[in-house]
């Protein structure tokens, strides 16, 4: 009766938020506008971004983190963020940096000269490509404070692979893919000693030196390949942003620099700072580098060696001919080339201009030997006349350029105008300028550096938010506007704040593009993407114990672990291997041990193992750490380390519940009564076209193993009660509905999809 007066209650309190949801719905359009002083320019902005429930899309963005080392995912029009990408720093909620496997691929690139670097500095993403298109296989990324690349399989959205520069000791100007992603491109930026010997700074000139490597990937293994790498030597210029050609200007790399003036500060030595000697000069010089031909040299053994790695010096690149310089406008921050792959264009900070270099002219005067000159190294310079396109004024500071769909167009962040520029770069000409909130630093198109960009939308990272969202301390969040740039003039659409690190750069592609895994294969290292040795189906469970060490080959289902009970002696190493059962789409489970660093992401069909040490006796609990049903919280184990010397009593424990016939009775009664249910939503399943929607169709498989499990535990259920233990009988019976609840979620789910889905009858199969 008590129950009965509850559920009335609540039904009634569920009857009047019904009604008073119905009068707020009366509220107009044009009652809301006023309300919140929106006018109709507003309410069209959030018309373009806005998604209705379940709808997906257009775009996927993925940006630069800067200081916390990962990758910012985040789908256009919406702004809404989707994942964190953990790369060079551990991110837990994924275990990435806490898993045994993916502390293996951290360790690649966190061991430095003996010490171990656990953050980065994230700046520069890219795409791989096919025909200069993005394909959305991979993305590489690069760490500007410990010179690295790392490789992320966009299949899973996880990292794979990361590689140290063997020769720099900092980078700005990666990652940049040629056309085919044969190679990533990975310039320096602040001059040192190659290799990272001592040189003191009066030997600047002489010992210092700039360098961009060129590092082989293969696209079958999805891995770069250091040893099949190479690096060219530059001078003690601080290098800056890359592209690869496309198209006719295939086989050329550009490269900016700064500071050519090679300018050495020392505020402390009474000398003026970095910033007045390096921008002394009127320009810069833009590298431009016969990559192709570079690679043939290395192959025919005229690099030589530095920490093991291929390195051409400058005085080999001045002799064959795959080094020139053009001189660009001063502090530049992005060599860009169109979509066909006849121009680059550049931008200098200190420069109100932006010069359109022909490269059709660029290699003309290359073959023509056509130069004005040299620089102090030897490398030919090419007179900017003879190679300019045209030089646009377009603002103060311009500084990083992306293209349109339409013919032409281009789009300039203006750091110090706080504008993005629209202009035609063919003619030479500014078609429309919008301001930005504020100090735009790069901006990104929708596939805007390819050779087919989308146009649509356009990114402004701008690296000031100041007043545009509600404060939150003196660290504010960076702001990426959101702009349609779909017709003729550019209108600002949404102000999302990032507040994880200070992201760069972006690179974006149609989402339709990815093909993303919903599940692994039964029992996959993810990170190597190979069958893991440790994975072990169900009933295969074991504990294996040597001296000092304990060894857990288990499974996570919901809503248990097995084993649940662990037992080991201080001072023992423990590893945990877990297999995640389900087939169901987004069950992950989650494990981590009570005062143990280490957290498990164990997404359906994947293998991860968790390694601790026993160091102090006691009893720790351990637990699913991803919300996973109803039953999460009873989802748990128990890690006993016992005491050097401890003996078990052996005496048995008391159970703090009993259960009787009745109990049981009641329990299977209920059970039946549950597979009645169960059989009503198969029969509405089977009654249509389920096979037509692979969601549905791995979401039935999922369904119909639970009810394996259940059957397995019914079975068990009827064996204790045949021997009168009617305690146990009941514990498996209770064991056998968890499993039924668990197919009965899934089928629900399966129905309701395809209720929304517009899913039809089909023909009963006759009879036999």
């Amino acid at each position: 009766m008590h129950r009965s007066r509850k559920l009335a209650t609540l039904l009634a309190t569920v009857s009047f938020g019904a009604l008073v949801a119905s009068a707020a719905s009366a509220e107009s359009l044009q009652d809301v506008m006023k309300r919140r002083g929106l006018t109709e320019n507003d309410l069209m902005a959030a018309a373009k971004t806005y998604n209705p429930t379940g709808k997906l899309d257009e775009f996927m963005v993925f940006s630069s983190g800067g200081q916390s080392g990962q990758v910012i995912v985040y789908g256009v029009p919406s702004m809404r963020i989707l994942k964190y990408i953990g790369v060079f720093t551990p991110e837990p909620w994924q275990g990435y940096g806490y898993d045994d496997e993916s502390k293996a691929v951290l360790k690649q690139g966190s061991e430095v000269s003996g010490r171990q670097v656990l953050w980065g500095d994230t700046h520069h993403p890219a795409l791989s490509e096919t025909n200069g298109e993005s394909d959305g296989q991979w993305l590489f990324i690069n760490d500007k404070n410990t010179p690295r690349i790392a490789v992320v399989d966009l299949r899973d959205f996880e990292t794979k692979q990361i590689v140290q520069n063997p020769i720099m000791q900092s980078e700005h100007g990666g990652a940049f893919v040629s056309p085919n992603t044969d190679y990533v491109i990975e310039p320096a930026q602040y001059p040192a000693p190659l290799g990272g010997e001592f040189a003191p700074l009066e030997q600047f000139n002489e010992k210092y030196r700039g360098a961009t490597t060129f590092w082989k990937f293969n696209r079958e293994h999805g891995r770069i390949e250091p040893e099949n790498s190479f690096s060219l030597e530059l001078p003690p210029y601080s290098q800056d942003l890359s592209d690869f050609g496309k198209g006719p200007s295939d086989g050329w790399a550009f490269v900016n620099s700064f500071c050519t003036e090679r300018y050495v500060g020392g505020i402390e030595r009474g000398r003026p700072p970095f910033e007045a000697g390096c921008s002394a000069k009127d320009h810069d010089y833009l590298h431009v580098i016969n990559w192709k031909k570079a690679a043939e040299l290395v192959k025919a053994g005229k690099a030589k060696k530095i920490n093991g790695h291929n390195v051409l010096t400058i005085d080999t690149a001045v002799k064959e001919g795959i080094l020139v310089l053009i001189p660009e406008p001063k502090s530049p921050h992005g060599a860009d080339v169109t979509p066909d792959g006849k121009y680059v264009t550049v931008s200098g900070k200190l420069d109100s201009h932006t010069t359109v270099y022909d490269i059709a002219k660029i290699e003309a005067a290359i073959k023509a030997g056509t130069f004005a000159g040299k620089d102090e190294y030897g490398i030919p310079i090419i007179a900017l006349e003879t190679v300019a396109h045209k030089q646009v004024a377009l603002g103060l500071g311009p500084l990083h350029t992306q293209y349109d769909s339409k013919p032409c167009v281009a789009y300039t962040s203006l750091y110090v105008d706080s504008m993005v520029a629209k202009w035609d770069y063919c003619e030479g000409k500014v078609l429309d300028k919008i301001s930005v909130h504020y100090n735009i630093g790069h901006l990104m198109a929708m596939q805007g550096d390819t050779a087919k960009p989308a146009g649509k939308y356009l990114i402004a990272l701008n690296k000031l938010a100041i007043d545009r969202f509600a404060q939150v301390g003196p660290l504010h969040p960076q702001n990426h506007q959101l702009i349609d740039i779909s017709g003729d003039k550019m209108q600002l659409l949404y102000d999302m704040p990032l507040p994880l690190g200070e992201p760069h750069y972006a690179v974006s592609i149609a989402v339709e593009k990815l093909k993303t895994n919903v599940r692994y294969p039964f029992g996959t290292d993810s990170r190597t993407e190979k069958k893991s040795p440790f994975a072990v189906r169900p009933g295969q469970e074991r504990i294996e114990k040597k001296p000092g060490k304990v060894e857990v080959f288990g499974t996570v289902i919901r809503s248990h672990i097995t084993p649940e009970i662990i037992e080991a002696n201080e001072g023992d190493e423990i590893t945990v291997h877990l297999t995640n059962l389900e087939r169901a789409q987004d069950e992950t489970h989650g494990f981590a041990i009570s005062k143990h660093n280490g957290n498990l992401s164990i997404e359906p069909g994947k293998t991860a193992s968790l390694t601790v040490k026993a160091n102090k006796a006691g009893v720790y609990p351990y637990y699913c750490t991803e919300f996973c049903s109803a039953l999460h919280l009873e989802m748990e184990g128990y890690l006993l380390v016992q005491p050097a010397n401890y003996k078990a009593s052996g005496a048995k424990g008391k159970e703090g519940q009993v259960y009787g016939q009745k109990d049981y009775d009641a329990r299977v009664k209920a059970n039946v009564d549950t597979q009645a249910v169960i059989n009503s939503v198969v029969g509405y399943i089977t009654s249509v076209n389920f096979k037509d929607f692979p969601q549905v169709v791995a979401m039935v498989e999922d369904a119909t193993e639970q009810l394996g499990y259940a059957e397995q535990n019914k079975k068990k259920s009827e064996e204790f009660a045949a021997k009168g233990d009617y305690n146990s009988a009941f514990l498996w019976a209770e064991q056998w509905f968890q499993y039924q609840v668990k197919a009965a979620d899934i089928g629900l789910r399966a129905k309701t999809f395809l209720e929304q889905n517009g899913a039809k009858k089909v023909e009963a199969a006759p009879a036999k």
